[in-house]
């Protein structure tokens, strides 16, 4: 499939699947990619993937980009999922460990340059990852931020130039908290501290009443994205 019949092929596969259920756009995926993989940070939405990715697909590959800045309670949350699944979740680790970053570039980076932080432990360790595959899934939903709210359920990652799908682009954060209520899943407590979006410990804070759901990240910063999505 050349660049033009793969473009003229994501337009009508995005075109079909925008009002359809995720698990018939996961089911397409995996299908039409057997070397697929899900990015897992494991917050609310990608607790979600999981679960129906468990009932579609259980050897579809999911990995998580450990940054080593994590919450306790992100890592908590990783081992029970695993546990009640029996996943094995892929680690994705930087190249530098966190001494080795203080050292070789700054230390306490995120507090002088954040994004040249999130391109140590989360950017390159994506890119490294993502070029072993031909697709690759992610939980995203366009109301989350306004530079994801012309997501598409089906899209050509330029960035890291694979398929890319987005089977909750469409999705609300109540529909999110539906399913896992309704499934009963697993999932990181911050969430009930407000901590809607849950990044690295050193880099995330509760949001405050009144707030946008992404004000904990980056807090201070002219900054709403970590790199991975464009």
């Amino acid at each position: 499939m050349n660049l033009l019949e793969k473009e003229r092929w994501i337009a009508e596969a995005a075109e079909k699947f925008e009002y359809e259920r995720p698990e018939a756009l996961l089911a397409y995926a995996v299908e039409s990619f057997p070397n697929i993989t899900f990015a897992c940070s494991f917050g609310a939405e990608d607790v979600v993937i999981v679960d129906m990715l468990q009932k579609i697909s259980p050897k579809t590959d999911i990995f998580y980009l450990d940054t080593d800045f994590h919450f306790r309670e992100t890592y908590e949350t990783r081992d029970r999922i695993a546990a009640r699944y029996g996943i094995d979740f892929i680690q994705v680790k930087p190249k530098l460990t966190p001494e080795e970053q203080a050292e070789q570039v700054a230390p306490e980076l995120w507090k002088k340059d954040p994004n040249a932080c999130c391109n140590i432990r989360k950017v390159e360790p994506l890119t490294r990852i993502l070029s072993q595959y031909d697709a690759w899934i992610t939980g995203i939903r366009r109301d989350q931020a306004p530079t994801r709210a012309n997501a598409k359920k089906v899209e050509y990652d330029t960035k890291f130039g694979l398929v890319k799908f987005n089977p909750l682009a469409d999705w609300t954060s109540d529909d999110v908290w539906h399913y896992i209520r309704e499934h009963q899943l697993i999932y990181n407590p911050l969430h009930d501290q407000n901590y809607p979006s849950i990044g690295c410990e050193h880099c995330t804070r509760p949001v405050k009443p009144g707030e946008d759901p992404r004000a904990g990240r980056w807090s201070g910063f002219d900054k709403i994205e970590c790199g991975l999505h464009k």
